[in-house]
């Protein structure tokens, strides 16, 4: 039974490709958005969903990730003696906003292999979140909050999805559902980055899920029949949730939010000016500035 969860894993051992050349040498989670990287948005919707801790799937070259979420005493130190105390609080405040458990992943074998790393930290009655980097989401109700209060009243796995346009559909999983009440789905398949023509319909996944340990086995058995010869084979997630979907043991909700795919640069860009535009003492200076760039005759109302 799907009772209080109290982990959520976040992966963040990829190369963030879509994201280079700025992540060349800075992890696409450490990209800021507006005044904080996109990895403490995340982490701040998974306190204000009620979970305690979070296992970072980690990869080498990554411990920045973790050193955000650490004291910096130095810091801290120049902070107090200039007077900052304002600067000060929030810097201590990140540090001790979530208990932090990382992983390695010494291969990047793909999604699927990420959840799998953490394993042996998930009790056998355990469910658990998954939180992806790439897709920041908000809303009064947090995203994984929404996915949590229909896994608990349901007792069943729950991936979040949103509609995208069709033609982006080839970047997603794709779920094929019926609709069993309003924003509530019976997933019959997930297809992975379907042709747009091939599409089960424009729903997707956006890296929101409460799983049970359940998906370990499926994804053991993925892992055994991988090929390591074939670089290119990864080890998908989706997999894994095609077998509980046959099953008719996954349910999908269509997540209330604003949405942002930060692996996407005009869907960064565009978050950096939504959060810039609720600071009351930024919000008329960019608007000027944007005016400027649009059309020095416009004026945003």
């Amino acid at each position: 039974m799907i009772k209080e969860v109290k982990k959520a894993i976040i992966p963040v051992a990829g190369w963030g490709t879509r994201s280079l050349p700025a992540s060349k040498n800075v992890p696409k989670e450490m990209l800021p958005v507006y005044n904080k990287p996109a990895v403490q948005h995340i982490v701040e919707e998974v306190i204000n969903s009620g979970i305690k801790d979070v296992i970072f799937i980690t990869s080498k070259n990554k411990s920045i990730i973790e050193d955000h979420f650490d004291y910096n005493l130095a810091l801290e130190w120049v902070l107090e003696r200039q007077g900052k105390t304002k600067l000060l609080e929030e810097v201590r405040k990140v540090s001790e906003m979530i208990n932090i458990i990382s992983v390695r992943q010494k291969k990047q074998l793909g999604l699927g292999h990420a959840v799998y790393c953490a394993k042996d930290l998930i009790k056998k009655d355990e469910a658990f979140a998954v939180i992806l980097g790439d897709d920041l989401i908000f809303n009064p109700v947090p995203g994984i909050k929404q996915l949590l209060d229909v896994a608990e009243r349901e007792d069943m796995c729950v991936v979040g999805v949103m509609p995208v346009k069709r033609n982006k559909v080839s970047r997603y999983g794709i779920i094929k559902g019926e609709e069993i009440s309003p924003n509530l789905y019976r997933v019959i398949d997930i297809v992975e980055k379907p042709k747009v023509d091939e599409a089960p319909s424009n729903l997707a996944v956006v890296g929101r899920y409460i799983l049970t340990p359940v998906i370990f086995d499926f994804l053991e058995e993925l892992i055994k029949n991988h090929s390591e010869e074939d670089i290119k084979e990864e080890i998908q997630l989706t997999s894994a949730l095609q077998v509980l979907a046959k099953k008719r043991k996954l349910l999908a909700v269509k997540l209330k939010g604003i949405r942002f795919d930060i692996g996407d640069w005009a869907e960064y860009l565009v978050a950096n000016l939504y959060f810039g535009l609720q600071d009351p003492e930024l919000k008329e200076d960019l608007k000027e500035k944007i005016n400027e760039f649009l059309n020095p005759s416009l004026i945003l109302k």
